[in-house]
């Protein structure tokens, strides 16, 4: 059933606003993809303020252009679902590579991060980069390593002269 140009404005406008307060969105194919898969998706970005839309490709290109932003998705090759990501501009990369390896139906086709059109093995690049958490951890045990190990021949050598001390002593 095609679409009346009121539905089509609506969902033009629709992409427009969710193209306004993204921080990042993901083209993706889904050719091949079963519903409850896409569905399991969608949930998976929901958890982390993201969200999976999926439009005509003319569509998507007025709504692009109307928001000032030049990018040829009709040349993007199958059936294109874009991934607004709202709050966290690379979680909802990890959580689309993630879903990917375990879904070869679904491709990464390109990405759009901090006002900059990125290739597929960009943002896969980006999807692999640890986590601000994880690097926080890292950083923290950096940090923590070399003061642990001081700490510890202190003990240590404390230790030793207690021990030496006890044995003078009888």
């Amino acid at each position: 059933m095609a679409l009346t140009k009121l539905q089509k404005q609506k969902i033009i406008e629709d992409l427009k606003e969710k193209i306004a307060k993204q921080k990042s969105v993901i083209f993706t194919d889904f050719t091949g993809l079963k519903v409850n898969d896409l569905s399991g998706l969608r949930k998976k970005l929901k958890t982390v303020d993201s969200e999976l839309k999926v439009a005509k490709k003319t569509l998507m290109g007025i709504a692009f252009k109307k928001a000032k932003i030049e990018i040829a998705i009709k040349k993007l090759p199958g059936e294109v679902a874009l991934i607004f990501g709202y709050k966290d501009e690379l979680r909802p990369a990890k959580i689309v590579y993630q879903f990917a390896q375990a879904n070869p139906n679904l491709k990464i086709l390109a990405g759009f991060f901090e006002n900059k059109f990125k290739e597929p093995k960009e943002v896969i690049t980006l999807a692999e980069l640890p986590t601000r958490e994880e690097l926080l951890s890292r950083l923290s045990w950096s940090i923590q390593a070399p003061i642990s190990s001081f700490v510890y021949s202190l003990q240590y050598n404390l230790k030793g002269l207690i021990s030496v001390l006890a044995k003078a002593k009888t």
